[in-house]
């Protein structure tokens, strides 16, 4: 039997899944963390499907009340997703993983957990106590390395992995610094950290399992525009 949690009745969590074109998985991810989280607010934000996603999870919705369909005709990015997720989001707590499951609801609860000692949690895979299950391809790999070398040069973030799909925080920080995010796809991530290291938030970083899932609308080919969109965003500020 899996473990289902749920938090202090005085705290309610929301948690938004981007998701673009997932009808082949969605209704099990969707339902593994309705489980989990029972009573605490799901998400969904259908990002420019062209599939059956958005049909699938407003029937979903009928099953578990808990989740909140937000539905765009236009693909708005990862990025644009979850910050239009966190607009409506109403928990004191927010986060966000990848509609992949890639990182489980049993990590998530305890990153939320660890959020009594810090203002924002996110998931990593290259710390000490991480596990990999599943690897990314090679030329994943490398490339992961390298962007998050970059970027540590570039914007002075202290954390060995940004782009794991999975974070959480304190829903005043992110409404602190919701206004002035600029970015809209894969990048976006980086932002985020940055914004709220600039603003003085604690944000650490939590070890995860994880696992490579087949299907990521992410391409190694997006690099090159995430890094101009960076530079951009480190430029103007």
């Amino acid at each position: 039997m899996q473990e289902c949690w749920q938090v202090n009745s005085d705290i309610y969590l929301s948690i938004v899944i981007p998701a673009y074109n997932e009808e082949a998985r969605i209704e099990t991810v969707l339902s593994n963390y309705c489980d989990h989280f029972p009573n605490q607010e799901i998400v969904v934000v259908c990002n420019g499907c062209t599939d059956d996603t958005p049909n699938i999870v407003g029937g979903l919705s009928s099953k578990y009340l808990q989740i909140r369909a937000l539905c765009f005709e236009e693909k708005l990015g990862k990025g644009g997703a979850i910050i239009e997720g966190f607009k409506a989001a109403e928990g004191d707590l927010v986060g966000f993983v990848d509609a992949d499951e890639s990182v489980g609801p049993d990590d998530l609860r305890r990153m939320f957990d660890a959020l009594s000692y810090a203002d924002g949690v996110i998931a990593s895979r290259r710390l000490k106590d991480s596990r990999i299950l599943v690897k990314q391809p090679w030329k994943r790999r490398v490339g992961s390395k390298a962007f998050n070398m970059l970027v540590r040069m570039m914007f002075s973030l202290d954390f060995r992995d940004t782009q794991c799909g999975a974070k959480v925080f304190k829903k005043e920080a992110i409404m602190n610094i919701m206004d002035s995010l600029t970015t809209k796809g894969f990048e976006f991530d980086v932002e985020l950290l940055w914004k709220l290291k600039k603003e003085g938030y604690k944000v650490i970083e939590f070890p995860v399992t994880w696992k490579h899932s087949e299907g990521s609308t992410f391409r190694v080919s997006n690099a090159p525009k995430m890094i101009l969109s960076l530079l951009k965003v480190r430029l103007r500020n």
